[in-house]
């Protein structure tokens, strides 16, 4: 006759189910504690300019196994020369609340993970201008959870380390804004032909409209998207009294004409 088998006794398995939430708690710690001492040092971004990013190292490796060489153009420039306009046009398009949270803007962020998980994939971004720096500057593009965990911890590295304008400097000069081409002055230069400080209203925020989607629009063409978004920003800096009523009518109408050759 078989013998049945002893069920484990309420308090054996009471000990084993708090050893399992012990040992994942444990290998969350040391998982967490790996990350965290192996993110990047920022602090010398305080002083120097990064020679190239890791967005710039990708796409030229993107290029490379596709049997293309891709030509990098940057131009850094000081903080100063950028025109106050074009500072403001990118804080509303991309992140009104900059100056004022530290790295991570959690209703925002909030709202994306909600979005997310209601559709099942990474559709909101959701990112600050830090957490995009920190994106650029040192990660890759996929979309994974173990990616925008360590973006969110480098985004407060950098709080902790630089300034906000600093920050802001890195930002406009290290953002894609084409094929190949990095930061505002750069941009400025091969789709305007123009010092950044030369920028017109209407190229500033042509400009500003394509962060979102650099490889995929024409800041000089009125695509749908340039349609939508040039409309959006030209509403916002009105809203916020950025630009006057005449000037954003003169925008908008700007983004309903024929396209530009």
């Amino acid at each position: 006759m078989a013998r049945r088998k002893k069920r484990p006794s309420k308090g054996r398995a009471k000990r084993l189910f708090f050893r399992a939430i012990l040992l994942l708690l444990s290998a969350a710690a040391g998982l967490a504690l790996w990350t965290w001492l192996t993110l990047p040092d920022v602090a010398g971004l305080k002083t120097r300019n990064p020679e190239k990013t890791s967005l710039m190292r990708f796409r030229t490796e993107e290029a490379s196994r596709a049997g293309k060489k891709l030509a990098l153009r940057q131009a850094w420039t000081p903080f100063n020369r950028f025109p106050d306009l074009l500072k403001k046009s990118v804080l509303v398009s991309e992140d009104a609340s900059f100056y004022s949270h530290r790295g991570i803007d959690y209703a925002e962020l909030k709202a994306s993970i909600r979005q997310d998980l209601k559709e099942g994939r990474f559709a909101r971004g959701g990112s600050t201008i830090t957490q995009q720096l920190a994106k650029n500057l040192y990660l890759s593009t996929e979309k994974t959870f173990s990616r925008k965990i360590k973006e969110l911890l480098i985004a407060r590295k950098l709080e902790r380390a630089l300034s906000k304008d600093r920050i802001f400097s890195l930002y406009l000069n290290c953002l894609e804004l084409g094929p190949g081409v990095f930061g505002f002055p750069a941009a400025s230069r091969f789709w305007f032909d123009k010092d950044v400080g030369d920028l017109s209203l209407q190229e500033i925020v042509r400009l500003t409209a394509i962060i979102p989607r650099p490889l995929k629009s024409d800041p000089r063409r009125n695509d749908g998207w340039m349609k939508f978004k040039g409309r959006w920003i030209a509403d916002t800096l009105k809203a916020v009294k950025a630009i006057t009523d005449e000037e954003c009518q003169s925008l908008v109408e700007s983004f309903e004409r024929e396209e530009r050759s």
